[in-house]
């Protein structure tokens, strides 16, 4: 099973975009899931993350009030959903999952990961 984030682009400042993580085959099997993020030549940034549930939910602080994670009910698709985008918010964006019940917002908790998704977003 592989990871395939879409929905990047180039947007203006201000605006909205939501990205889209699937599974290549079936259905989506995580303990939580999570996007991260990655600008030129800066480190992977934790961006969001969410159980399988949807009840526990965690933000960047960079991000936070204006991205949110979902995912739908078939357990299909994990979304974020961005507002207010900056052009900071500039990266490419990556989808990943993991099986283990203590994950934080280290990439290494994370093993299945999607391929990324360009977000550029002008000022």
């Amino acid at each position: 099973v592989q990871l395939q984030a879409s929905g990047g682009g180039l947007v203006q400042g201000g605006g909205s975009l939501r990205l889209s993580c699937q599974a290549s085959e079936g259905t989506l099997d995580y303990v939580a899931a999570a996007w991260f993020r990655q600008a030129p030549g800066k480190e992977r940034e934790f961006v969001a993350s969410m159980n399988w549930r949807g009840s526990t939910r965690s933000y960047g602080n960079s991000v936070k009030g204006r991205f949110t994670i979902s995912r739908n009910q078939a357990k299909t698709m994990v979304y974020l959903q961005m507002v207010n985008v900056k052009p900071e918010d500039t990266a490419v964006y990556y989808c990943a999952t993991t099986q283990q019940q203590r994950y934080g917002d280290s990439p290494t908790s994370f093993s299945l990961w999607g391929q990324g998704t360009l977000v550029t977003v002008s000022s």
